[in-house]
């Protein structure tokens, strides 16, 4: 990525305005958007995007939806033929659109219930920026560290983990990349699609454990 290149949203959103996702994600707004048929759709062109940029190469791979919501992502990738674990701290959310195929687990993504060497893929989408949205606040650094190190350790070897968010700025970006090199064995890179644009701006993070 061009270290030339800035963006700083203005905008308050959600995540900057309730501390925790379970203080927003609650009663009517919950279930208007785990109904949303627009938010579902969002979702499934950003998990097409995030298979292609995964390029996974295992048809029957077993792959986490890290943050996954009422299952939008792990629907879909259990559609098309993946095995797949929907992940998410809000218990409520798992109990949207059937999807006890999807062996749903309520649990912080950040501290993921599993061994490792479990998963051939992790995909999360829309949820890193409830973890680590603010420079001026530390303790959301030592999370941070967990989040990468439980990816690092519960993922298999020769295998990456794919991340769409929706951070504020390009400092917290440079900020999250340079805390997951200096406390896991991932290499990766931003992937950034229409950068100029604040509407359709998808920014993506590609991590690889060889």
């Amino acid at each position: 990525m061009n270290d030339n290149y800035h963006f700083n949203v203005k905008r308050k959103r959600p995540e900057e305005l309730y501390n925790k996702v379970s203080d927003y994600f609650r009663g009517e707004i919950l279930n208007q958007y785990a109904r949303s048929k627009s938010i579902m759709k969002i979702q499934e062109k950003i998990t097409i995007r995030a298979l292609e940029l995964l390029n996974l190469r295992k048809k029957n791979a077993l792959i986490l939806d890290a943050g996954s919501g009422p299952g939008f992502t792990a629907m879909y990738l259990n559609e098309i033929g993946y095995k797949t674990v929907a992940l998410d701290i809000i218990s409520e959310f798992l109990n949207f659109y059937n999807i006890k195929d999807l062996n749903p687990i309520a649990a912080d993504m950040c501290f993921p219930p599993f061994k490792p060497n479990t998963f051939d893929a992790i995909i999360s989408i829309s949820a890193l920026q409830w973890i680590y949205r603010d420079l001026m606040h530390d303790y959301m650094k030592p999370i941070l560290k967990e989040l990468s190190k439980s990816f690092f350790d519960i993922l298999k070897p020769s295998s990456s983990v794919i991340i769409q968010f929706y951070p504020k700025n390009k400092e917290i970006m440079d900020k999250i990349a340079k805390t997951i090199v200096r406390n896991t064995g991932f290499n990766g890179n931003f992937i950034i699609d229409n950068p100029n644009s604040k509407k359709k701006r998808k920014i993506y993070l590609l991590l690889s454990k060889e």
